[in-house]
C-alpha cells in the first residue's frame, strides 16, 4: 500500500446551481465541516475560485452575496487538512486569474525570481560583450585563478551580487555570507577563497570549500559551492 498522502480525496464537478438549491441538504451532507477549493462557473467558463474550512457554509453563502447572479454551475474539490490549501488557491488564482476574483494571493515563503533574473541576465550580457569586444570572460577567470589566492576574491566572477553561505560542521551549524566584492566574510575578518574561510571555521591549516560551503540557490534550497563552477 502507497504511503503518500493525497491531497485532494473526494471531488464532484459541474454541477449544476439548481442541484445546490433543490438538493442542499445533501449536497452539505457531503461537504460539512469538509476543508477544500471550490470553483463557481458561468456559462462553462470559470467565474470564481474560493478555499474554505468549512465548504458547507461557504457554498450556502454564495446563493445570496454578491456573487449569486453570476454562476450557474460549481465544482468542489475536498482535500486531507489544510496544510497548503492558502498556496494552492493562490497558485490557482495566479495562473487563471478568474474574473471574479479580486485578490490574486500571495506566496508568502517564495522568493520572487524577477530580480535574480534581471540580475543574470544583466551578468550574461556583460560576458557577450566581452567575447564581442575581444575579451574573454573565461580567460580573465583563470587569469584571476592564477593570482595569489591570498590577494584576489576568487568568487568576485562567479557571483552577481551578495550571496549566504553555510555548512554544518561537528554538529554546528557554521555561517558566513559573500559580498559583491566576492570576499567571504567570517566572524569579522575577510577571506579571499572558499577555502581560506573554510579552513578558518574548521580551525585547520587546510579545507576544500567548494564543497565545505553551501549556498542558497533558492529559498530553502542549499547546495554545495562548487555549483558556481560547473
Amino acid at each position: 500500500m502507497s504511503t503518500k498522502q493525497h491531497l485532494v480525496c473526494q471531488h464532484i464537478e459541474n454541477i449544476s446551481r439548481d442541484a445546490l438549491e433543490k438538493y442542499q441538504a445533501i449536497i452539505q451532507r457531503y461537504v460539512r465541516r469538509r476543508t477544500g477549493v471550490y470553483a463557481l462557473y458561468r456559462r462553462n467558463k470559470l467565474y470564481y475560485v474560493g478555499l474554505a474550512g468549512n465548504l458547507r457554509s461557504r457554498l450556502k453563502s454564495h446563493l445570496r452575496d454578491r456573487h449569486r447572479d453570476s454562476w450557474d454551475r460549481f465544482s468542489v474539490y475536498l482535500t486531507i487538512g489544510d496544510t497548503h490549501l492558502k498556496e494552492l488557491e493562490t497558485l490557482i488564482l495566479r495562473i487563471v486569474k478568474p474574473v471574479g476574483n479580486q485578490q490574486k494571493g500571495k506566496f508568502p515563503r517564495s522568493e520572487d525570481m524577477r530580480r535574480r533574473l534581471s540580475s543574470d541576465i544583466k551578468g550574461q550580457q556583460k560576458k557577450e560583450w566581452q567575447a564581442l569586444m575581444g575579451k574573454s570572460f573565461k580567460e580573465k577567470v583563470e587569469k584571476r585563478k592564477s593570482l595569489e589566492i591570498g590577494k584576489v576574491a576568487v568568487l568576485a566572477d562567479l557571483i552577481e551580487g551578495p550571496i549566504k553561505l553555510r555548512s554544518r560542521y561537528k554538529g554546528k551549524l557554521v555561517k558566513a555570507s559573500v559580498r559583491r566584492d566576492g570576499k567571504i566574510r567570517f566572524k569579522s575578518k575577510l577571506f579571499t577563497s572558499p577555502s581560506l574561510a573554510g579552513a578558518a571555521a574548521c580551525n585547520r591549516r587546510s579545507c576544500n570549500g567548494w564543497t565545505f560551503w553551501q549556498f542558497e540557490r533558492a529559498r530553502g534550497e542549499w547546495v554545495s559551492l562548487d555549483e558556481l563552477r560547473k
